[in-house]
């Protein structure tokens, strides 16, 4: 945990969570709309957790581009 990272590193490691969220609320997106017919609960749970990482994004992406979000009203925007 003593680790020293520069900006840049930091900065590399803050967009790769940021993409991993992304790819983790997608598929938990696709597991909730596949659920719906069959299992409700389910589905919702997933939903949930698809927001969990949407909010992980939103975070991430305002310490790489602050204010961003709104610029663009909401707009989500990943590079």
């Amino acid at each position: 945990m003593s680790d020293v990272v520069d900006a840049d590193e930091l900065l590399r490691r803050i967009r790769r969570g940021r993409e991993c969220a992304a790819e983790e609320e997608r598929a938990w997106l696709e597991r909730a709309q596949s659920l719906t017919a069959t299992d409700p609960e389910g589905a919702r749970e997933a939903a949930d957790r698809a927001r969990a990482y949407e909010a992980v994004q939103r975070v991430l992406e305002e310490i790489v581009r602050p204010g961003e979000a709104a610029r663009t009203d909401g707009v989500k925007q990943v590079t």
